[in-house]
């Protein structure tokens, strides 16, 4: 019977020894349920609004060239009016010589 006695004891002494470790584990769980976490996120927003800054910049860059790239395109002509006139002069004069050589 003793030892049914001693078995018995070490038993209440577990389940006491579980009871104090859940109600332990209950009032931890009701902290963290009240703790609320707060991020501090100035040095991030101060980050990405720099970052937005000089993405903005190299996009006006950017526009910039692009605009300055295409008034430069349609400034732009490959040959000279008066040389494009004088080719087409000499190939009309050419062709209407060639007619009357060959008409002759």
């Amino acid at each position: 019977m003793t030892k049914l006695e001693e078995l018995t004891a070490l038993l209440v002494n577990e389940i006491n020894d579980f009871k104090s470790s859940v109600d332990k584990l209950e009032q931890i769980n009701t902290q963290l349920k009240d703790i609320k976490i707060k991020m501090d996120i100035k040095d991030y927003k101060f980050i990405i609004k720099s970052h937005q800054q000089e993405m903005e910049s190299y996009v006006n860059r950017i526009e910039r060239f692009e605009n300055h790239f295409d008034s430069k395109i349609k400034e732009a002509k490959i040959y000279p009016t008066w040389a494009v006139v004088v080719f087409i002069a000499s190939l009309v004069f050419g062709v209407v010589s060639f007619v009357f050589v060959i008409i002759k």
